[in-house]
Parts: C-alpha cells; structure tokens; sequence
C-alpha cells in the first residue's frame, strides 16, 4: 500500500533548488514586465535574500537560471544588471511563459503570430504532402475534441494545441516538432486569447481548422499553406479584440 510522499524526506539541495526556480520565475516576470528594466542593477543580496527569505546559495542560482536565459548578466564592481531585451533567449520555454504570463503586448503577440505565419503554412503543407494515415488521424481527432469543447464541455485550447502540434509532427521534420515543443506555453497562452476575442464566431474558426484538415487528407498543398495562412490571419485579429478589451 502506497500513501503520500514523505515531504520530511525530501532532500535539502531539491528543496532549495525548488526555492531558486520560485525566485527565479518571479524576477524572471518582473525583468519582462518592466519592473527591473534593462541596463537597470538589480538590489543587492542583502535585500534580494531578505525580501525572498533565502539564503545566498539560493540566491545564486536563481541568478544563474536567469544569466543561462540571458536575462540579467554580472559584472565585477557593478553588480548584476539586466541585460538588453535583444539578448533574451525568446525561444526559451520559461522567458516565453513568463511574456505570456505578464500581460503581453499586441506588440509581441504579433510577433509570435510572424513566426508562426513563416512557419505554420509551410507546415501545414509538408504534412499534406507527407499525407500519413497515421497523423491525419491524430490532426482530425484534435478537430473532434474542438468542435466538441466549444460549448465548454472539454478542453478547447488543450486540442487546438494538439491540432497545431499534429501539423508540425506531420511534418516529420524534427526541428518543426522541436520549434513547437520550445513555444508550446506561448502558444497554449495565444490560443486562449484568440478563441476569447472569437467568442462570437467560433464557429468560423472552427470551419477555418477544418478546412485545413481536409486540404491535408486530401493531399493538397497549396490549399493546406493558404488556409492555414488565412487562419492565422484572421486568429492574430481575435488576440487583439481580446487585448483591447470591452469598448466603453
């Protein structure tokens, strides 16, 4: 018989390890959100290990998660400062949570949907050329779980994920997989928003993904790239309803 964990087990270096990825996950949103801007020093040890009740040691490596995602970057006499906003590594899972969790910008929403317009079309018409059984199955099962999840009963952004996801993996280029695994987290984010601004015309939206699954059953490449360039499009638009919120 098994029970629950025996956490007076848990050993010393995990649990402070577990506190530096606290620490770090919070300095990481306050450097996005502007709280600590770039070129700014951050406060000392004393108040850094006062204010989050921690030791040095913890102190030290939250800083090195930020320094190895190129957030912040210390320097004999002056201190540890932020680094410049083009030197973060955009691609790494926890910086583009952490953008997605600190109120994006439409500036940098728009900036994902660029990638996601050089990328996505492409690989919508790779998987139609690959044409798999296989993939086209995991694609229009995605489709089922959205068009049943729209009415709330499931998880509509959860499947939109796996829709979007299947597409890549269709491609069967392993560094598309892996492009979609590192933005996963923004990703999952801009589809809520996107289906949140749509609120009126999921049904729309819903055609739009069916209608890419059906170019790639049927084989259709160029049909595949421009429905899917037309998705995103229009799913950019819906995020900016959704970020400027009600009119008065």
């Amino acid at each position: 018989m098994t029970g629950a964990p025996d956490r007076s087990q848990t050993r010393p270096d995990a649990i402070e390890r577990n506190i530096s990825d606290q620490v770090a996950a919070t300095l990481g949103r306050e450097i996005i959100r502007g709280v600590h801007p770039p070129g700014a020093q951050l406060p000392n040890s004393e108040e850094m290990c006062a204010r989050f009740r921690i030791s040095r040691t913890a102190l030290r490596e939250a800083y090195s998660l930020l320094s190895a995602k190129a957030l912040i970057a210390a320097r004999p006499k002056t201190g540890t400062r932020v680094r410049p906003r083009d030197d973060w590594n955009l691609f790494d899972p926890d910086v583009l949570a952490w953008h997605m969790q600190s109120s994006p910008s439409g500036a940098f929403i728009a900036d994902l949907f660029v990638l996601r317009q050089m990328v996505e079309p492409a690989a919508a018409a790779l998987a139609a050329e690959a044409n798999s059984r296989e993939t086209i199955e995991r694609i229009g099962a995605a489709y089922a779980r959205m068009a049943k999840g729209k009415d709330g009963s499931g998880d509509l952004i959860e499947a939109d994920l796996e829709f979007h996801m299947g597409i890549l993996r269709a491609t069967g280029n392993p560094f598309l997989s892996a492009l979609g695994g590192l933005i996963r987290a923004s990703l999952f984010a801009a589809f809520r928003y996107s289906w949140e601004g749509a609120a009126r015309i999921q049904d729309s939206r819903l055609r739009q993904h069916h209608l890419i699954l059906e170019a790639i059953r049927a084989g259709e490449p160029e049909v595949a790239r421009a429905r899917m360039r037309e998705l995103l499009s229009d799913s950019l638009e819906d995020v900016r309803v959704f970020l400027a919120g009600p009119k008065s």
